[in-house]
């Protein structure tokens, strides 16, 4: 099988480097690409590439900055996050534009160098650094930093050191490989060749995958087979845009952690209330997702128009659980957006692209699974950034108003602006991951099947924490069906109508899996087996965070919502494209009118791909929508020089004063006194408990001397998940509580 990444337009041709395409292109730009294709050879750990995008845009805007009579730069004679970067400017060079594009080589050699040296393909990667320092004139053994002298090399070398040292103290924990300090997952690992998930403890929390081998999105062997949760601590990484004000702190195992734009909690199932809304919510939300991938089947006769006249345009994200379920259509798949009546940029509808729905949804699934090669989310944005910027009918106008800017102008203001919110977005969903610590399709399908139907006590195996028959879709294998099994095994088993799997592809360059019924047991997400799913928390969605941000960031720096020319695309070749089953059937071009539509797209694509039930989603998106107006102000203020002096990014790592929290018992016998001991004394404080449906149920004030333990009856209390909320001057801090009968 031989895949193919084209978007439609050459832009896409410079992903294979020449001298040509470089010359063609400021430095930064050619920086930017040897990055990306070093992060398709590394490890495929989204939020750190995002801080690598982030961090190298850094670089650049501020060797570019540094020269400006206008723009303040971001890190260089600053406070951020807590480290200050001293700089007393520099002298105006007789060529601002070589000492630009010097002082920027030498600070993307130094910074790439230094955070791809552990990299599986740090050789092959650090010799393309080295390719690009030689042919844009510039030997890597000048390593002065002494930029006082006037050198742009030596400025832009020390620009790369203080780069490096910011990142050493910025809470990623990079010395250490970015290994989470505190996090411990709850739930035993999910051996996924072994049929259910019997060893499951908390059907709420993350379930660690162990895989027979597993391979990364980057196509690396990760040794051990169980990967770690990725990132649980990252919401205390230094932001760009993000505020304190916009951040909660939680306390778990006696550590905080930090929440950006907290959605509250999803839907749980409350194991002693399976009635209650909340549980009803996460059943609804988990089973749709294999209903969903009954759409794969590029057989079924089912075709779709795919083109913006009938896709794309969403008005309205749902805010409500009943609005969630009014989004998505459960049986036919897709959302409520209408599609555009007419290109804005030439005046024509829109041509119809009618497709089989099953080669569109298997598509959709495998291109925003990986982005066209594995450079992750946030760096396929950069790819689609770059696709943009090389349109013949786009003009690089900030916001689509004032001058046209000269290439390097638009490159490292554009990718400052992107990177900053990519990065922002990777706090805001990974501080929410490792908080909320919620659980994949995979587990939940597995042992909601495992514990039987919660639809009829009549019928066999029924448990309230069962998974709903749904006729058609989700159903009990009966007498005489081709699943009984040997001597009836399986009679009474859970069965779905879903994608069939990896057991039904033999040769993925010929095979077809297609869909039929299997048992609920067996259940794969539409994934590579050696991959199977994230190693990390599902809620909320990474993907949907990013691709919102990275849309609203692109609306405004273009100024424009709709692609040039009034729509992208990307071509799949017919029997090319995919890679664990053959296909598609015919040739599929995905096209987008605006840079939402991606992103919505984007969004539904990992419904389809097994990795997120809808509860995922729409919190990502909603957040999205905020962080991206927020890092492009954030950024324009740079652009203006509306900055100066020192300013401190709010992420600066905790104080010794900062509050934390104890709660015990956990869980508690109603009628016990629950105990809140804090870590140091504290008055007028604040207990209130919230039940799962945000009402709040019980206030306690607590004396106006200091103290540092405070109890709370429970009599009043029914059994079920509540969140205790603490608070007083300046903070506070929350808890959750199982109450048991």
């Amino acid at each position: 099988m031989n895949r193919k990444f084209l978007f439609a337009l050459p832009a896409a041709l410079i992903f294979n480097f020449s001298t040509s395409a470089e010359a063609q292109h400021s430095v930064a730009r050619q920086w930017n690409e040897v990055m990306l294709e070093a992060i398709r050879h590394d490890f495929a750990r989204p939020p750190i590439h995002a801080r690598n995008l982030f961090h190298t845009a850094l670089a650049m805007y501020d060797g570019w900055a540094a020269y400006d009579s206008v723009a303040t730069t971001c890190l260089l004679g600053k406070t951020l996050g807590g480290f200050t970067s001293a700089f007393n400017g520099i002298a105006k060079p007789a060529n601002v534009k070589a000492s630009r594009n010097e002082a920027i080589s030498y600070a993307m050699y130094r910074v790439l160098t230094h955070r791809f040296k552990n990299s599986p393909s740090a050789k092959q990667s650090q010799a393309q650094f080295d390719s690009l320092l030689n042919r844009l004139g510039y030997s890597p053994t000048n390593t002065s930093t002494n930029y006082a002298t006037g050198s742009a090399a030596a400025l832009g070398n020390y620009l790369g050191q203080q780069i490096i040292a910011f990142g050493l103290q910025d809470g990623a924990n990079e010395a250490n490989d970015y290994a989470y300090q505190h996090y411990k997952p709850i739930n035993p690992p999910l051996i996924t060749l072994f049929p259910g998930n019997p060893k499951l403890i908390d059907p709420n929390r993350w379930q660690p995958l162990t895989l027979e081998i597993f391979i990364d999105q980057a196509g690396n062997v990760i040794p051990g087979n169980t990967p770690k949760f990725v990132g649980p601590e990252w919401g205390r990484v230094t932001p760009f845009a993000l505020t304190a004000a916009e951040r909660t702190i939680y306390t778990r195992d006696g550590y905080d952690y930090w929440v950006y734009h907290d959605p509250g909690p999803m839907p749980y199932l409350d194991t002693l209330n399976t009635n209650s809304e909340q549980s009803e919510a996460y059943k609804w939300t988990y089973t749709l997702v294999p209903i969903w991938q009954s759409h794969l089947d590029p057989t079924d006769g089912v075709f779709w128009d795919i083109s913006p006249a009938s896709i794309g345009n969403v008005l309205e994200l749902p805010q409500t659980l009943t609005g969630l379920r009014k989004f998505y259509n459960l049986f036919e798949g897709g959302d409520p957006g209408k599609g555009h009546a007419i290109n804005p940029r030439t005046g024509q509808p829109y041509k119809p692209q009618i497709v089989p729905r099953g080669d569109y949804t298997r598509v959709l699934a495998e291109f925003w699974a990986d982005g066209p090669n594995s450079e992750t989310p946030p760096g396929h944005w950069f790819t689609i950034l770059n696709y943009v910027s090389d349109h013949p009918a786009f003009q690089k106008r900030l916001n689509g108003q004032g001058p046209i800017l000269d290439d390097l102008e638009w490159d490292v203001k554009a990718y400052l602006a992107l990177g900053g919110a990519v990065h922002d977005a990777a706090i805001a969903a990974w501080g929410i991951k490792g908080w909320y610590d919620t659980i994949r399709p995979i587990s939940v399908i597995r042992w909601m099947a495992g514990r039987g139907q919660s639809t009829d006590r009549n019928l066999p195996r029924y448990s309230p924490v069962g998974i709903p028959l749904i006729p058609g879709y989700i159903e009990l294998v009966q007498t005489g069906d081709p699943l009984a099994g040997e001597n009836g095994k399986n009679i009474g088993k859970i069965k779905l109508y879903t994608w069939r799997g990896h057991d039904y592809i033999k040769d993925p360059k010929t095979d077809v899996a297609g869909v039929g019924w299997v048992l609920a047991e067996k259940w794969w997400p539409y994934q590579r087996p050696t991959f199977v799913t994230p190693p990390f928390a599902g809620y909320v969605s990474g993907h949907s965070t990013y691709s919102r941000t990275a849309a609203e960031i692109m609306t405004l720096l273009t100024g424009d919502e709709f692609f040039p020319g009034g729509m992208g695309e990307f071509h799949a070749k017919k029997n090319e494209f995919l890679v664990f089953e053959d296909g598609p059937s015919v040739d599929v071009t995905l096209q987008w009118a605006t840079y939402r539509d991606a992103a919505d797209q984007c969004s539904l694509s990992r419904i389809w791909g097994g990795i997120h039930p809808p509860v995922d989603d729409i919190p990502g998106r909603l957040i999205g929508k905020k962080l991206g107006v927020n890092a492009f102000a954030r950024a324009e203020r740079f652009f203006t020089g509306r900055l100066t002096g020192v300013e401190a990014a709010p992420a600066t790592a905790p104080s010794p004063e900062t509050f934390s929290l104890r709660v015990y018992p956990n869980p508690i016998q109603s009628g016990q006194l629950l105990t809140a001991a804090l870590n140091r004394p504290a008055s007028n404080v604040v207990m209130q408990m919230y039940d799962l449906q945000g009402r709040l149920v019980q206030t306690q004030m607590s004396p106006t001397r200091a103290q540092q333990d405070f109890t709370l009856k429970t009599n009043a209390l029914s059994s079920g998940i509540y969140l205790l909320r603490m608070s007083g001057t300046h903070w506070k801090l929350t808890q959750r509580v199982l109450l048991i009968k």
